[in-house]
């Protein structure tokens, strides 16, 4: 008896949480999930990967994460460790700090908003780039990548770092 042998490939599952009632506390991820907010929350929210807030959500909460796009009412302090996207529908009360801003028009935002330089360490720019730690030194020493000491340790800003990634081929 034969069997047939189909070549299978892995799914990855994407961990998708939605929540549409209304709840109050903490809530902290530490791993990357997509997060969508459709009701209301207050307390304190920290996630790793995507936060959506919803156009119908009202959130008092401060706010930590990676990628946060808001859609709805939003009381609080924000801190996008990536991204933040204020949405044509969203209305957002209080201070942001994020790399990368995108406000679309129609959103509303009042506060301070402060937008860092990113700056990764030697361990954080070899898993960033998916390099070893001794080809980053070397790099770093050798002065073939944008790089800086501060005391002992070498700083990367990732704005740099990216643009000589785009142009830079490594040898191996």
């Amino acid at each position: 008896m034969a069997f047939n042998r189909r070549d299978t490939k892995e799914v990855v599952q994407e961990k998708i949480i939605e929540i549409n009632a209304q709840m109050q506390g903490e809530m902290v991820f530490s791993e990357p999930v997509n997060l969508k907010i459709n009701g209301r929350f207050s307390g304190r929210l920290e996630t790793k990967g995507t936060l959506t807030i919803g156009n119908s959500a009202q959130v008092d909460a401060n706010i930590t994460g990676e990628n946060i796009v808001v859609a709805g009412r939003v009381k609080g302090n924000v801190l996008a460790k990536k991204m933040l996207v204020l949405m044509p529908t969203s209305v957002l009360t209080g201070d942001i700090a994020t790399p990368k801003l995108n406000i679309v028009e129609g959103a509303v935002f009042q506060g301070r908003c402060q937008m860092p330089e990113e700056f990764l360490n030697v361990d954080d720019l070899a898993q960033y780039l998916e390099i070893e730690v001794p080809a980053i030194l070397e790099l770093a020493q050798g002065g073939k990548i944008p790089a800086f000491k501060e005391g002992e340790a070498w700083k990367f800003e990732r704005a740099k770092i990216d643009q000589w990634a785009a142009t830079t081929k490594v040898k191996a």
